[in-house]
This record gives C-alpha cells, sequence and structure tokens, in this order.
C-alpha cells in the first residue's frame, strides 16, 4: 500500500518540501544514499571536520523539522539530516515491519554511504524508537544520543483507541487532536515562516498514510547496552507514549542517562535545540 492516500496527494507535499529546502542553513548538500530499502534522502550542512551528528524526525514528518538545530549546530558539528523511508519526506517509501531488523541494516547502508564510521544520534519520537534500535544493535558506531520523547521504552500506549474518533470529527476534531498532543497550530501571532511551516505540517497529515504498528518495546538486556551518553527529554503530560515507564527505566537502566522532565509539556516537544547541542558538545566535542 502507498504512504500517500492518493499520488496527486504525494506530489504536492513532495513539491511544497522542495521549497521549503530553500531555508536550510547554506552552505548545504542534497544527499541520495543507495540502500536495499530503496533510496535515502539526506540534507548535510555545517562543519565537514566536526563530529558527525545523525538526525531522525517522527512519524508523519521529515527532516526538515531539524532546521533550527542544523542553524545552531553546524559551526560545531557535521549535521546529517536523514529522511526516515516510509516517511513523507524524499526517501523511498519501502516501509518494513519494525521488529524485523530491517532499519538497523538501513541506518548501516547510510552511514556507510555517507562516509560516517561513529556518530551522535539525535531522534524526536518514532526517530527515537529508531536511534535506540541502531543503538542496541550498534553500540560502537554511536558516540552519544539525545532522545526526545522516544517509543520503544515505556508501556505501549493505543493511542488510536482515543485519537480515531477525534480525527473522524473533521476539521474540529483535528484541531482538538492537535492541541492534545501539543501540536503547533496557525495564530495571527505566529511569524509568517513558522505558519508557513504549520500549514505544510497540517497539509501532511491530510495527505498521508500514517503508521499503525506498534513500537516494538526494548529490552532490559537491549537497554543496557546502551553505555554512551543519553539524554532523554521526557513530556509530563505526553498522550503517545508511557513517559513515567520511560523515565523509570532509562534511570534504571541507562547508566550514563542524562533525563529531563518537564511535567507540563506533551509529546511535541519544541525548543531545546540549545539543550542538545551543549549536551552534544560535552558528550562529543569538538
Amino acid at each position: 500500500m502507498s504512504i500517500w492516500k492518493t499520488p496527486e496527494g504525494g506530489a504536492h507535499v513532495r513539491a511544497r518540501y522542495a521549497q521549503f529546502l530553500a531555508w536550510w542553513p547554506k552552505p548545504c548538500a542534497e544527499r541520495r544514499v543507495a540502500t536495499r530499502q530503496g533510496e535515502t534522502f539526506v540534507i548535510e550542512s555545517g562543519n565537514a571536520d566536526g563530529p558527525a551528528v545523525v538526525f531522525l524526525h517522527g512519524s508523519a514528518s521529515n527532516a526538515l523539522v531539524w532546521l533550527r538545530e542544523a542553524a545552531a549546530m553546524g559551526d560545531r558539528f557535521r549535521v546529517l539530516a536523514v529522511d526516515v523511508i516510509g516517511e513523507p519526506g524524499l526517501s523511498a517509501e519501502s516501509r518494513p515491519a519494525l521488529a524485523s531488523g530491517a532499519y538497523v541494516g538501513w541506518l548501516d547502508e547510510v552511514l556507510n554511504g555517507l562516509g560516517v564510521e561513529r556518530c551522535a544520534l539525535v531522534g524526536i519520537s518514532l526517530g527515537g524508537w529508531l536511534a535506540l534500535e541502531y543503538a542496541t544493535h550498534r553500540p560502537q558506531r554511536v558516540s552519544a544520543m539525545a532522545l526526545l520523547c522516544p517509543g520503544g521504552v515505556g508501556r505501549h500506549r493505543n493511542v488510536l483507541l482515543w485519537a480515531a474518533p477525534l480525527l473522524l470529527l473533521g476539521g474540529w476534531g483535528r484541531r482538538r487532536f492537535a492541541r492534545i498532543v501539543g501540536m503547533p497550530q496557525p495564530s495571527g501571532e505566529m511569524p509568517p515562516a513558522m505558519k508557513a511551516f504549520v500549514d505544510f505540517n497540517a497539509e501532511i497529515h491530510r495527505r498521508f498514510n500514517v503508521r499503525r504498528e506498534r513500537l516494538p518495546r526494548f529490552s532490559d538486556d537491549a537497554l543496557r547496552r546502551l553505555t554512551m551518553p543519553v539524554l532523554t527529554i521526557l513530556g509530563g503530560r505526553d498522550a503517545f507514549i508511557d513517559a513515567p515507564g520511560t523515565r523509570a527505566r532509562l534511570a534504571a537502566l541507562v547508566p550514563k542517562a542524562d533525563i529531563r522532565w518537564l511535567p507540563e509539556a506533551s509529546h511535541f516537544l519544541m525548543g531545546h535545540t540549545a539543550e542538545i547541542d551543549a549536551f552534544l558538545t560535552q558528550a562529543v566535542g569538538p
């Protein structure tokens, strides 16, 4: 099944994506890496001689969400923002099962294609799960991780039980869903560039078939393999993941866990660029 509700919808989102690429900090390069899952699109920018940092976005999203981080961190780091396969970016539509192990092999091929032997990983939501999946299998290739609301650590929450009825109620239901999960909404006071990006995100959700697969949960033994520094930022009102359970398991099992708990925050964590930058600067330099 296509990841798009219609071919026209997919073409429209990809065309708008290309327009937003003009905002990426310059100089930058658009890389296309061949993998067994199909071509993977990567935006590369920043300090080519600095430590490599690979950014992994969440579900129903793409690499453009890391624009602020690319601008703030490019002086020190080699920034590699990856469009995850099977998501609404410019990578292949391939969507293997999350429990298949295919994403470890896919990221191996992406890193090899980029000439990266070892890197730091930054991931949000599904991207946090992907970072953990890779680091638990390839700890020797990961120098540090910064995770925002990562899935797969706490108990599974079936979001569809409460979200599906709301999403069937049209525009009002979608706006209500967005408020619950903390997704930014357009407003008259919002800067034009931010409003354009929020509109783009809403358009993706109208045209894209989101993943409905449960994120596999990491075992205790897998989490104990995470010996690198790990920053995790969690919201106490997260409707998508079991944030308290995530906090408890990481604190108990990951020796270098640095957990930031935000009791009033929800799932869409924004504005943490400075924290991520400071953490990675201390963890991996330069």
